[in-house]
């Protein structure tokens, strides 16, 4: 009786917040992505629901794409800020962000990430994620990917 009861709460809540083809989904681009040949989106939006892609700690401002110098802090502040306008050129902003996964390639940086962390939300946190990895692009120390709520 509990696993019919389960299995019928679980297809009214699919039911309900399914994907359809009438949900709209946009894809968002900026003319930086753009000029530098990137084959990707940086977010996409289905719903409600903003999808950024992985982020690393490149400075687009700079020709290149170099990442920012001095390893895991500054580039997780250079990724936050890249994330942070990726967000408001979408219609979302760090505020609304309610999942973050953070693939570092070294998990004893952890105690300097957590230190940062707090500077980049006002009160409340999204929930996160972190996975070592073996090895990012570039020799990055970090890639950040998220999804943030949109009004």
């Amino acid at each position: 009786m509990l696993l019919r009861v389960i299995a019928i709460s679980s297809l009214l809540f699919f039911s309900t917040n399914a994907v359809t083809a009438d949900t709209d989904v946009e894809y968002f681009r900026s003319k930086t992505f753009v000029e530098k040949k990137l084959p990707l989106s940086e977010a996409v939006r289905v719903g409600n629901l903003l999808f950024v892609s992985g982020n690393l700690g490149i400075d687009f401002s700079k020709a290149g794409l170099d990442l920012v110098p001095g390893g895991l802090v500054a580039e997780t502040k250079q990724t936050m800020l890249n994330i942070e306008n990726t967000l408001k050129g979408s219609g979302s902003s760090l505020d609304k962000l309610v999942k973050c996964t953070l693939y570092m390639a070294n998990i004893d940086e952890w105690p300097e990430l957590n230190k940062i962390w707090p500077s980049f939300f006002n009160e409340n946190f999204p929930t996160r994620t972190a996975i070592e990895v073996g090895r990012l692009w570039r020799g990055a120390a970090i890639e950040i990917t998220c999804i943030a709520y949109v009004d």
